[in-house]
């Protein structure tokens, strides 16, 4: 119940009567009374009016199961939900809970992660209070070599609420990072769980840099926050939510088509290399081409200098800017 005053609290009236809430909720006036007390021992501001009712005046930035599920839609997630104030790897939890029987649409999220994972094996720094770490768990019909592009579409996702909480546009480094003013604010990292030819699940790990100010010196030439890159101060929980419901409604149309047709010309529009001489490494071997976009399969489109046309598969290949990280 905690969650839905919440959500009554976060939607923009002065006040929101005691009457309100318990005919919305279909609970008494006492119960909504202890939970009011309840949210207010858990950091929340809430000023309380005779004959007015409740007003939120400030919310802790929290990233607990009550605060999330307050911005979210009912029925989301689809699947569990469970928060974490410490794990290990937000990935390693919902794999973890797949071979355990979790449904499709379970959602996994940490205040801390101590051994957070990037993409080739790199470690994902996890500071808490300031950042997001979440994972979600689907188990698609789908053909393994159409995973990957599982990564792109929650690149999308994640760039579109960002857009709303940032206020500055968001880019995409093909193909698993997001980028603000040339510096990286969010990393995904895709796994998968098969046994031979058939696909069991898919887990998306997603950090976000929000509201970190301070970087260690080895990354922060090339890494950025949201609040740094903004100025503003962003509500965690809010951002969260915002990028699990914009994640549904572009998986939605990604298993309708199978492929990137939709969302080409969006995802193109974002993707900061576009156009640009990159360096590709491959292997013990590296070469430069210039970047064009993605095709439907979601494999990088570039052209060397005889204009000769070929695609690179995200699995084969690490994509970097020519005179630094884009």
């Amino acid at each position: 119940m905690k969650h839905e005053i919440l959500a009554l609290l976060h939607s923009g009236q002065e006040f929101v009567s005691g009457q309100t809430i318990c005919e919305k909720l279909g609970v008494s006036r006492t119960a909504v009374w202890k939970c009011i007390n309840q949210l207010k021992n858990e950091g929340y501001e809430i000023e309380s009016v005779t004959r007015k009712g409740y007003r939120l005046l400030r919310s802790p930035d929290l990233l607990g199961e009550e605060e999330i599920r307050s911005w979210l839609p009912p029925g989301l997630p689809t699947g569990e939900f469970r928060t974490f104030a410490e794990i290990d790897s937000t990935n390693e939890e919902a794999k973890r809970r797949a071979l355990d029987g979790a449904p499709d649409g379970s959602l996994y999220v940490a205040e801390i992660q101590t051994r957070g994972k990037g993409r080739r094996g790199r470690t994902w720094i996890s500071p808490g209070g300031e950042d997001i770490f979440y994972t979600m768990l689907r188990k698609p019909d789908l053909p393994m070599n159409h995973i990957s592009m599982i990564t792109l579409v929650a690149a999308l996702a994640v760039a579109e609420a960002v857009d709303k909480h940032g206020g500055r546009a968001c880019q995409i480094k093909w193909p698993n990072d997001l980028v603000i003013g040339g510096k990286k604010i969010c990393g995904i990292l895709t796994e998968m769980g098969a046994e031979m030819d058939h696909l069991d699940y898919v887990v998306i790990g997603v950090g976000i840099n929000v509201n970190r100010m301070d970087f260690d010196p080895e990354i922060a030439d090339h890494a950025s926050s949201i609040r740094r890159e903004s100025g503003r101060k962003i509500c965690r929980a809010r951002l969260l939510a915002d990028a699990v419901m914009s994640f549904e409604k572009y998986y939605g149309l990604f298993l309708d088509y199978r492929d990137m047709t939709p969302f080409l010309k969006e995802y193109n529009d974002r993707l900061i290399n576009a156009g640009r001489e990159v360096k590709i490494v491959k292997g013990g071997s590296q070469f430069i081409r210039r970047a064009l976009g993605i095709d439907e399969l979601g494999q990088l489109l570039v052209e060397d200098d005889q204009g000769r046309k070929e695609r690179v598969f995200s699995g084969e290949v690490s994509v970097r800017g020519l005179y630094g990280y884009v």
